[in-house]
């Protein structure tokens, strides 16, 4: 993260937007860290650094929602606020919070660490085949304009073998873990001392960030992460009011640790090149050295006509393309993106090459809370922003 942070490498954050207990499963999985490692591929070559691999996966199992109650044909019961709370069934034993399902939650964050180790450990990372499965992107006749930088990747891969680079040590990946902190209850238990040095860590997850909601300078949230050692994320909407924001880098990181705090801008396509460049220029201006991310989905999430809570896929490219302006004017590093996707082909996101239009949402609509890239569209997403990348 502090390489990220001085542009030495780039961080690529993604997965679902609230993992449930049922889709923890080898295929999903599989699937998901593909996606995540095809995109990697993609943003390596553009960005010329190394990408930060960051799976919103292994205990993204609770949700923050804007109203505690859903209604339905005018029956009101407790709001969804995922796995780790409640069931997504609207009944009223369904939505009854139970504190078994945190311990749920640890046994399928333990399952699907096991299955990203054995997937980033054991071969099926190899870049040879990620670069294959990224040839099938391309050969696809809506994705042709990606074709040449495809092709540019191909060289450089013969380049390197013809060079003699160890393939073999391209065979294995780094691959972390994150989720936001939002229950206490599944975090506090799972902070270790370390017997070496007697430092606090969340060991909950590689990497776990407060979210908008839930980062009052004086609440409990921000409090939990400023005693743990782990790199903090805090996520920043178009509303972030500069002095609270250098109030909480006081508070979270004092030392000014470079890697330590990361700022995941959730503007909106509309407002980032407004809202953005005042909160980057101040507190840079402070020398703190923390990491921009930007996350493209949670400021254009919207409801179709159709009546399904949607993104549109060029919104989501227009704050990331935004995000990059700002940071090119300012002279500062745009440190990574933080993606909401799946490996599956889902319809849930409009637009894109694929063309998903509102009347497609409800052919595959399968996400429990907020709407996610599928697979094509991931890979998409990568391709145009490693052409960001080249240009920067």
């Amino acid at each position: 993260m502090a390489a990220a942070a001085r542009g030495e490498a780039f961080v690529l954050q993604g997965g679902d937007c609230a993992e449930t207990f049922a889709s923890a499963t080898a295929d999903n999985i599989r699937d998901r860290v593909k996606t995540i490692l095809q995109m990697a591929a993609v943003l390596t070559y553009g960005a010329s650094v190394p990408v930060v691999k960051v799976g919103r996966m292994a205990g993204q199992y609770a949700k923050p929602r804007s109203s505690g109650a859903e209604t339905r044909e005018g029956v009101s019961l407790p709001a969804y606020r995922g796995d780790m709370v409640n069931d997504f069934d609207f009944t009223l034993e369904a939505r009854t919070p139970d504190p078994q399902r945190l311990v749920q939650a640890y046994h399928a964050s333990t399952a699907t660490l096991n299955l990203v180790r054995a997937f980033t450990q054991g071969g099926f990372a190899d870049l040879r085949h990620v670069h294959d499965w990224n040839r099938g992107f391309v050969a696809n006749a809506a994705n042709s304009r990606y074709e040449r930088l495809a092709k540019d990747i191909d060289k450089a891969m013969k380049f390197m073998q013809a060079c003699g680079a160890d393939f073999d040590a391209m065979r294995t990946t780094e691959f972390f873990s994150s989720h936001e902190a939002l229950l206490l209850d599944y975090e506090r238990p799972l902070t270790r001392i370390d017997s070496r040095t007697g430092e606090l860590y969340d060991t909950s997850g590689h990497f776990i960030w407060v979210g908008e909601r839930t980062r009052d300078i004086d609440g409990a949230h921000v409090d939990f992460v400023s005693k743990v050692l782990n790199p903090i994320g805090v996520k920043l909407s178009a509303k972030a009011e500069v002095d609270d924001v250098l109030r909480l880098i006081d508070k979270v990181d004092p030392d000014r640790e470079p890697g330590r705090l990361t700022f995941i801008t959730r503007m909106g396509a509309k407002t980032v090149r407004d809202a953005l460049p005042t909160l980057v220029d101040k507190i840079t201006g402070s020398g703190a050295q923390v990491t921009w991310i930007c996350d493209p989905m949670h400021g254009n999430t919207f409801e179709s006509a159709s009546g399904y809570k949607t993104r549109d896929f060029e919104d989501v490219v227009e704050e990331v393309r935004g995000f990059f302006e700002v940071h090119q004017g300012l002279g500062t590093v745009p440190g990574g993106i933080h993606v909401e996707l799946t490996g599956n082909d889902v319809t849930e996101c409009i637009g894109g090459a694929e063309k998903i239009l509102d009347a497609d949402l409800n052919k595959r609509y399968e996400t429990v809370c907020d709407p996610r890239l599928n697979h094509q569209q991931s890979l998409e997403l990568a391709f145009l922003v490693a052409e960001m990348l080249a240009k920067d």
